[in-house]
């Protein structure tokens, strides 16, 4: 786990120090978790320049409870490390699952190092910062948990879970019903079950429209089945064909393949404890967003856990005999795909099958990295910024960061010309929740500043430009 860990945090520290991360979304949450240390819970500033709480758009309160690491060691890359050994941690409960149902350490640890290897596991671990993707070890915790009915620790995991965002309740839902069916705990498992559709329901009928004064944006993601959770259900009672036609899709076939192909499909025999699985993937595959149904990305956080479960109680029902082959099997397809699929540097210049080589984007050059980092350096801690998307990832650990081109209250403005990606929220340009690649866009914002009496430019070099507002020059 250790080695793990330090590996991908390695990876992730070279992407950030390179200036390869973005402030959406490692930024975003940089911002939620250091206003939270400074007594302003979970305050960001959105796209379009608004200062609101990170509860306007997604219930995942687990990042208050990380401010106390910042406080500690302030720096962005504190989140990194915090999701990466979190992810990490999640094989500790696989272990334990495995030597209760196989009664064999070996084969124990054997499934452990396969959850491990599993190649979309270091894909999400890798993709910072997300708190749905900490549900990956507080689901396979919450699992074991009820599994050997420690009820009150489940309580605890089950309620990180919660924490992580606001469908995670749906998952919770699901356990709770595995539990009352596969253990018998009728009782407990229905109030399991109660319990997380009431955070689910609560979360978007009422603290998303309390703080964002409506409901969630992210609706419009599932527009084409109804556009809301009342219209998915209004949609799959008078035209399933539409539910149907989204779902039975190539895309969709290839995402079940990918996510399975690893565990030799061996969750199914299990196939309680995998049906948990199945409100997220829905979730997933009836989106309109391509992203939702691409393992890479951590919107396959509650779905790893699951499976991943599910395959070591699987393994269990198999034959004594038979047990030893399934584990060495998963472990062996995990390692070979992971080899292939996964994000390991000395592997992906070989590998002619991963469709996300540009996450590496290419080492830019070494005067273009200084550049940035002069500009960083130029910021005052507590300035009001304004940014293109790599930087922020750099500069947004103040109370006001803005996305280029929203000025706001910006004193400082840093562009990037090699980043020239406009967020959703900063144009009408942008489609929800993708940016668009308007460089003709941004060398009108920089040509506007350049005439500007209020800008005055103080570096550009290497494509980065900054500038400093007149008004703030006479400012200590």
């Amino acid at each position: 786990m250790a080695a793990w860990t330090w590996v991908l945090f390695a990876i992730v520290r070279t992407h950030h120090l390179e200036f390869r991360t973005q402030k959406f979304d490692l930024g975003n949450m940089v911002q939620a978790v250091w206003s939270t240390a400074q007594g302003r819970p979970l305050e960001i500033t959105n796209a379009s320049g608004e200062q609101l709480s990170r509860l306007s758009s997604h219930v995942d309160p687990v990042l208050a409870l990380l401010a106390p690491a910042w406080v500690l060691a302030p720096t962005p890359l504190t989140l990194a490390f915090l999701q990466i050994a979190a992810c990490a941690l999640g094989a500790l409960p696989v272990f334990w699952l495995g030597r209760r149902h196989l009664e064999s350490e070996a084969l124990a640890a054997m499934l452990a190092l396969a959850y491990l290897a599993y190649p979309w596991l270091a894909w999400v671990a890798l993709d910072t910062m997300h708190p749905v993707t900490l549900a990956i070890p507080f689901l396979l915790f919450s699992v074991w948990a009820l599994d050997t009915d420690r009820l009150g620790l489940f309580a605890v995991f089950a309620l990180l879970t919660l924490s992580t965002g606001e469908l995670m309740g749906v998952t919770v839902a699901g356990l709770g019903i595995w539990y009352a069916l596969a253990r018998g705990r009728r009782r407990a498992g229905l109030v399991v079950c109660a319990a997380g559709l009431a955070w689910t329901f609560t979360s978007l009928y009422v603290i998303v429209p309390h703080f964002s004064g409506g409901e969630s944006v992210f609706y419009g993601a599932y527009e084409t089945i109804g556009g809301s959770p009342r219209g998915v259900v209004r949609t799959a009672m008078t035209d399933p064909g539409t539910i149907l036609g989204e779902l039975l899709t190539r895309d969709t076939l290839a995402y079940v393949v990918e996510l399975a192909l690893p565990l030799a499909g061996l969750f199914l025999l299990a196939p309680g404890l995998a049906a948990v699985a199945l409100p997220q993937l829905l979730a997933n595959t009836l989106s309109d967003l391509p992203t939702t149904s691409d393992p890479y990305w951590h919107y396959a956080s509650a779905l790893v856990p699951i499976l991943v479960a599910a395959t070591v109680l699987g393994i269990a029902r198999l034959p004594s005999r038979e047990r030893g082959v399934a584990a060495a099997g998963v472990l062996g397809l995990s390692v070979g795909l992971s080899a292939i699929l996964g994000p390991w540097p000395q592997l992906r210049e070989a590998s002619r099958l991963v469709p996300h080589q540009e996450w590496y984007g290419g080492t830019p050059p070494e005067e273009h990295v200084d550049a940035l980092r002069d500009a960083v350096a130029l910021v005052p801690p507590d300035a009001p910024v304004s940014s293109t998307g790599k930087v922020g990832a750099h500069l947004s650990a103040r109370r006001y960061v803005y996305s280029v081109p929203v000025l706001g209250r910006a004193d400082w403005v840093v562009v990037d010309e090699r980043d020239p990606v406009i967020p959703p929220g900063a144009t009408r340009g942008g489609t929800f929740r993708r940016g668009v690649l308007d460089p003709a866009r941004i060398r009108r914002f920089l040509a506007e500043l350049d005439a500007s009496p209020v800008w005055n430019r103080v570096q550009h070099r290497s494509g980065v430009s900054v500038y400093r507002r007149v008004s703030a020059e006479s400012e200590p």
